[in-house]
């Protein structure tokens, strides 16, 4: 999808934008993102996708992140097998 096809209302001109060297962005008016900035932040997820979320154990999650980049289709696929592997069981 390309941005053209968004319904943007901002009216940036992302032909120009997208068409300068990221040498030639001043980032001078943006303050920098300091570790308070951090600890006082809050992380907002779209409600369509907060119903997608799992927590995991930590140390769930820091052993299927060592398997590799992919490691989020992984967890996918490790959960589909359960899944196919005891439909017959629940199914009824």
């Amino acid at each position: 999808m390309s941005r053209n096809d968004l319904n943007s209302t901002s009216g940036t001109n992302w032909a120009a934008l997208e068409s300068r060297s990221e040498e030639n962005i001043d980032y001078s008016d943006i303050p920098p993102l300091t570790d308070d900035f951090f600890e006082r932040a809050t992380l907002r997820i779209p409600a369509d996708r907060a119903d997608n979320l799992v927590q995991l154990d930590p140390d769930v999650k820091q052993w299927f992140e060592g398997q590799g980049e992919q490691y989020k289709t992984l967890i996918n696929n490790v959960l589909r097998q359960y899944i196919e592997n005891n439909k017959t069981q629940h199914s009824a």
